[in-house]
């Protein structure tokens, strides 16, 4: 029995679905949600999120759907690596994982697997090509998958800030719900940074600041965040949504 995980942009109702062709093709699949909040479009923060997520599971399948060129001719594809299946469109969002675990092989998803859907739309890929991919591969049916070169895989790089002497350019990748600013800095040095004039000391803990006051620390993520102890740094920086870039000075 498999795991089927589906992260994606759709937040309510499109899941639902897409879960339907999974357990009716693959009865037997156990379906975990990882996020369906990924803001629209943001393939980056995608990629993110599978990356600090698909470890975490046995044997499964990681289904990932975060699609600005839906019903183009951007490939669909099957990504298998040493201990997993990735499955969503090749726009980068799978390479990373994929890399990480050792790509074994890539398939290109043929049309003709919505057949088992009974449609093909232009803009719900999710339901009609990748869903029953999924179901496809907990089944171990290649029917319709066809194997391409590796290198031709789309790739993305999720760590591509720049460090300069004392200034620092990183992307702002995910605010959570707490208000905390997640980026992609892996490589943190001195006592903390300034951001928009702003002190953010980097420390190891919340609680050594007081309430209200700003901080830097390294998150759950293994990079840099900026945070405000019991508020939000989103705020304070008028930071609405990830996938910009910010300009950081080291203290």
């Amino acid at each position: 029995m498999k795991v089927v995980t589906l992260l994606t942009d759709f937040g309510d109702f499109y899941p639902g679905v897409m879960k339907g062709v999974i357990l009716s093709l693959s009865p037997e699949a156990r379906i975990v949600d990882i996020t369906h909040s990924i803001e629209p479009q943001n393939v980056f923060q995608g990629a993110f999120l599978l990356y600090h997520s698909y470890r975490y599971f046995r044997d499964a399948v990681h289904m990932a759907v975060v699609d600005p060129e839906v019903g183009t001719e951007r490939r669909a594809v099957v990504v298998e690596s040493k201990n997993y299946f990735f499955v969503g469109p090749d726009n980068g969002i799978l390479y990373p994982s994929a890399v990480e675990d050792g790509i074994k092989a890539v398939y290109s998803i043929k049309e003709e697997i919505s057949e088992l859907v009974g449609e093909l739309s232009t803009t719900f890929h999710g339901r009609d090509i990748f869903a029953p991919a999924a179901a496809m591969v907990v089944n171990g049916d290649y029917t319709y998958f066809e194997e391409f070169d590796s290198r031709e895989l789309k790739k993305l790089e999720l760590f591509d800030y720049s460090v300069c002497d004392s200034k620092v350019k990183c992307r702002v990748v995910y605010v959570d719900r707490f208000g905390n600013i997640i980026t992609n800095l892996r490589e943190v040095r001195g006592k903390g940074f300034y951001c928009n004039g702003i002190e953010f000391p980097l420390v190891k803990t919340y609680s050594d600041v007081s309430k209200g006051e700003s901080l830097s620390l390294i998150g759950s993520f293994g990079t840099l965040e900026l945070s405000v102890r019991e508020g939000s740094a989103a705020e304070m920086l008028g930071i609405e949504r990830g996938g910009g870039w910010i300009e950081l000075e080291v203290l």
